[in-house]
């Protein structure tokens, strides 16, 4: 499951004979849309944060009252004082495919005053003004009266990933309302440690298997392509982290009496980190990307994607790419080598003249369905002593201090969330990418990614639950998930509901 594979055609199996499912209109689905967005204010006014127990059972509690509220069968899954939330449509037909819909309702953590609003639990609505800033503006239009696809939601979590779960429940409505027969049978899972990296979540689907059982399952979570067109995605790499810590003096000297004398950790540590990548930001570990394989049909397959690289380059600030891939496709295939902070002393006015005794820096790696963090850790260690440094564990002794001039401890977490793939003309993918057309046509047909550059539990998921599965993100790429003034457009809300509506009344044809 963890591998990808070459496809030649996606569609070539659809059959002449397909017959679409009734679909939601653009109009409908604004209108059930709009019916969840007070729902959806209360959600995000909820703090999630993963780290507090407390206000994970309140978001459960409010979800679970949610979807039991529209017939869902519903149970708190245990999970260490977090539990996570299963929900089952009523009425189970032994003749159809079961679709399990995975999402997360947790958030990354919030530092309140980088946002530019009352309170990132506070959620508010704006849209951009004649400079192109961001204003704020009052909520009550979205409520009722025409909304502006453009208008956006701003608050921790609006898109990563509580919208997601309210978009569902908007096209659950809409079915409801319609009288039409759903085409699988529906199961949905939150996932309450996502944003942790779901240290618990295979544990706990295995423990509840016969439960969770399934023909194949759907994520909603990451961004969609920046296009904003129904976006379809195959795989995902993992995360994992390390820390490099280069040891100097037993404690921090007087950079009069010592500096030319005791060599300085901090600028030993720039020098190794620099020798782990080229000017062009490509890694020089070696073997670091020996295990990724792209062939000419798959080159072709990420080139068709309609990446607009100068207007991503102008949205980011930077005049040049890492050329790590031909394209933003091709270098999300590539497990990646991130410095993520660095630590020595301290600048400004905590600033001292000092050589300091120990410099940090934490790194994470994007991980591949072929590079694993353990392969990848075992070869940056090997690259560290290299460089001529011992490696130790904790802290150097005074034997360790006597005999070695460099030293240096690594520890890489092999534990993070894994890479995963699966075919891309999996039947699973066959029958979202069917959905979408139907729903939204085939003139630019859906964007199909192999595998995008965020991690989410895929692999566990899969390796617990032993189907197929398949991403489709809804939210807009530019959201900011994981930082300040994180937002969701309300377009894509709307079109969200339309893709989960097509999703869950289209018939899954099998594996």
């Amino acid at each position: 499951m963890r591998h990808l594979s070459l496809v030649a055609t996606l569609v070539a199996t659809l059959g002449a004979t397909h017959v679409p499912a009734a679909e939601l209109s653009p109009a409908s689905a604004t209108q059930y849309a709009q019916a969840t967005f007070r729902e959806y204010f209360e959600l995000l006014a909820l703090p999630n944060d993963a780290i507090v127990p407390a206000d994970i059972r309140k978001n459960v509690d409010w979800l679970e009252a949610a979807f039991r509220k529209r017939g869902f069968t519903t149970q708190q899954l245990p999970n260490d004082g977090k539990p996570m939330l299963f929900a089952e449509w009523p009425g189970a037909d032994p003749s159809r495919k079961t679709v399990l819909f995975y999402m997360h309702l947790d958030g990354q953590p919030v530092i309140a005053e980088q946002w530019q609003q009352k309170s990132p639990w506070v959620p508010v609505l704006k849209r951009k003004n004649a400079k192109g800033d961001w204003e704020e503006i009052d909520s009550a239009p979205l409520f009722s009266g025409p909304v502006d696809p453009e208008w956006r939601v701003f608050g921790r979590s609006s898109a990563d990933d509580k919208a997601p779960i309210m978009m569902f429940l908007a096209a659950i409505d809409a079915l409801k309302a319609s009288g039409d027969k759903p085409g699988v049978n529906v199961k949905v899972v939150l996932d309450s440690e996502e944003e942790k990296g779901s240290p618990s979540i295979g544990k706990v689907m295995l423990a509840h298997r016969d439960l969770l059982r399934n023909d194949a399952i759907v994520i909603h979570d990451g961004p969609m392509h920046a296009t904003n067109r129904p976006t379809l995605i195959f795989g995902n790499r993992g995360a994992a982290m390390a820390r490099l810590t280069v040891y100097g003096a037993r404690v921090s000297l007087h950079s009069g009496h010592y500096g030319n004398y005791s060599p300085n950790p901090a600028q030993r540590l720039a020098t190794l980190l620099a020798s782990m990548k080229d000017e062009q930001g490509r890694v020089t570990v070696a073997g670091y990307y020996d295990h990724v394989k792209l062939g000419d049909a798959e080159r072709k397959i990420m080139a068709a994607v309609p990446d607009d690289e100068g207007a991503l380059k102008k949205r980011l600030g930077i005049a040049k790419t890492d050329a790590v891939g031909a394209n933003y496709q091709e270098a999300m295939q590539y497990p990646s080598l991130n410095v993520r902070g660095m630590q020595s002393a301290a600048v400004g006015d905590k600033a001292a003249n000092i050589v300091p005794d120990t410099a940090v820096a934490e790194i994470d790696v994007r991980t591949t369905p072929d590079s694993t963090a353990a392969y990848l850790g075992k070869l940056v260690e090997a690259h560290i002593q290299k460089q001529g440094y011992h490696i130790v564990k904790g802290k150097p002794t005074d034997e360790d201090r006597a005999r070695y001039d460099k030293l240096a401890s690594f520890d890489m977490q092999t534990e993070g969330g894994d890479a995963a793939g699966t075919p891309m003309d999996s039947a699973v993918g066959q029958w979202a990418y069917t959905a979408m057309v139907d729903a939204f046509g085939a003139k630019p047909e859906p964007v199909r990614i192999r595998m995008m550059g965020g991690t989410v539990p895929t692999a566990e998921i899969v390796e617990a639950l032993k189907v197929p599965f398949a991403i489709v993100p809804l939210v807009n790429a530019d959201n900011n998930q994981h930082a300040s003034n994180e937002n969701m457009r309300m377009g894509n809300y709307i079109d969200g509901t339309r893709t989960i509506y097509s999703l869950i009344t289209h018939p899954f044809g099998g594996r």
